[in-house]
């Protein structure tokens, strides 16, 4: 698996970006986002259980996100036409303010080395990579636990001071000094 300090794969995917007729799918790539952080979450598979809760919590906290400098991306080895219905489907995932990424050929989580070895889906990985496309964050749950997004805006904003940073620190608190 890549890990902190790598480069974060070059990539050229479908996403979902709309529910708009017409204006559903565009192609992101790695460089889509310029001089932003990216928080790139990986998800199992659609029209499952846990993953709605963590997509649906990403969008929710997408200002947090932006208000930071990152764009948020989801992703799963699902196709684009998968991700529409499903978005299109669910309550919680029509509004989604962030593209959905469609890994179906699993480049990206083979690069990432983030596929489970007997299902071939995307683990429930995240990864926050820096402006300039390297990871400085690696984490991944079992298929059966759901990430908590608040834990991922706190180390994103730990890593944004470019200082140390204690255990349970928060925005705002002091830092550890060198």
């Amino acid at each position: 698996m890549l890990t902190v300090g790598d480069r974060f794969p070059e990539f050229d995917l479908q996403a979902v970006v709309s529910l708009e007729k017409g204006r559903e799918f565009k192609s992101i790539k790695t460089d889509s986002y310029p001089g932003k952080w990216k928080v790139v979450f990986l998800w199992p598979m659609d029209f499952t259980f846990v993953c709605p809760t963590e997509i649906a919590e990403f969008g929710l906290r997408s200002r947090d996100f932006a208000a930071r400098g990152a764009q948020v991306l989801g992703a799963s080895t699902d196709t684009h036409y998968v991700h529409l219905a499903w978005r299109q489907s669910h309550p919680d995932l029509k509004d989604l303010p962030y593209p959905m990424l469609a890994d179906t050929k699993r480049e990206l989580s083979s690069a990432l080395g983030i596929l489970h070895k007997q299902k071939g889906v995307a683990l429930r990985a995240t990864f926050i990579v820096d402006p300039e496309g390297v990871i400085r964050h690696a984490g991944v749950n079992d298929l059966s636990v759901g990430r908590n997004v608040d834990e991922v805006l706190r180390v994103l904003d730990a890593l944004q001071t470019g200082e140390l940073c204690p255990a349970n620190w928060r925005k705002g608190e002091a830092t550890l000094s060198g």
